[in-house]
């Protein structure tokens, strides 16, 4: 217990820049030196604002090198890593932006981070076979609106009112547009195959695949997504999704005979 206790204290001391170097931490002659503890400290945020810089580079374009090393030092002093992958780092960073101050000016950057964020997941997530249409098509037809869809393991969907997977899209080539429309825009992030694809969804079907992401049935997200838009296909938004690989698991479902 009191090992536990001087690591955690050692964690804490390490990730607060205005903190005293923790009891007993001596050099090989027995001293206690707080210029080379805090070259230590440096280097540890120094790794930890790196693999964010690393994780998220469209919000690091987004506002420059140097605001978003100070926003990733005050993250990494507020935010221990969980886990001894520093891939994982950040899952809590696009949170943190919207409530960051200084980046209120721009209300979309959290929404970008949040699809930077998804995409390293599903980069990293374990393989698996998503759910194809064949699958679908033996679904007993009488049944198939009690069915539920659970997402594949390597996707997220993002919405946001500002046009998050158009900014993304834009800043993956070195020159980039500049953004005609401020709409909203929901986007999915999914790798069913080998390589992590990031899809800017139509606006018609926003309501259908928040209700399948949500767990809803196929009934309850179609009439959701027609009392939005009367001219919704369900059979069009209910395809393209399954055909992008959105899904895991088909839940309750009863196959045909």
């Amino acid at each position: 217990m009191l090992f536990a206790a001087s690591q955690s204290e050692f964690a804490q001391a390490l990730l607060d820049p205005a903190g005293t170097m923790p009891q007993g931490v001596t050099t090989a002659r027995g001293e206690a030196d707080a210029a080379r503890f805090a070259v230590y400290r440096n280097n540890v945020f120094v790794g930890l604002t790196g693999a964010l810089a690393k994780r998220f580079p469209v919000v690091r374009r987004l506002v420059g090198e140097e605001f978003f090393a100070g926003m990733a030092r005050v993250y990494a002093g507020l935010h221990k890593p969980s886990s001894p992958l520093l891939f994982e780092y950040g899952d809590e960073f696009p949170d943190y932006i919207e409530r960051f101050k200084p980046a209120q000016g721009l209300p979309y950057l959290g929404g970008v981070a949040r699809i930077e964020a998804s995409w390293t997941r599903a980069y990293h997530a374990e393989d698996k076979t998503p759910v194809g249409l064949g699958e679908l098509a033996a679904i007993d037809p009488d049944s198939l609106g009690h069915a539920r869809l659970a997402a594949h393991n390597s996707s997220s969907l993002i919405s946001s009112p500002y046009p998050i997977g158009s900014i993304w899209v834009a800043h993956q080539s070195e020159t980039v547009e500049l953004m005609r429309a401020m709409r909203a825009e929901q986007v999915l992030v999914a790798r069913p195959e080998m390589d992590v694809s990031v899809i800017i969804l139509p606006a018609e079907g926003a309501a259908f695949a928040e209700a399948l992401f949500a767990g809803e049935t196929l009934t309850t997200a179609s009439q959701r997504a027609s009392e939005l838009d009367g001219n919704f296909d369900f059979g069009a938004a209910l395809v393209g999704l399954v055909s992008l690989g959105a899904f895991g698991a088909v839940i309750g479902k009863e196959t045909s005979t």
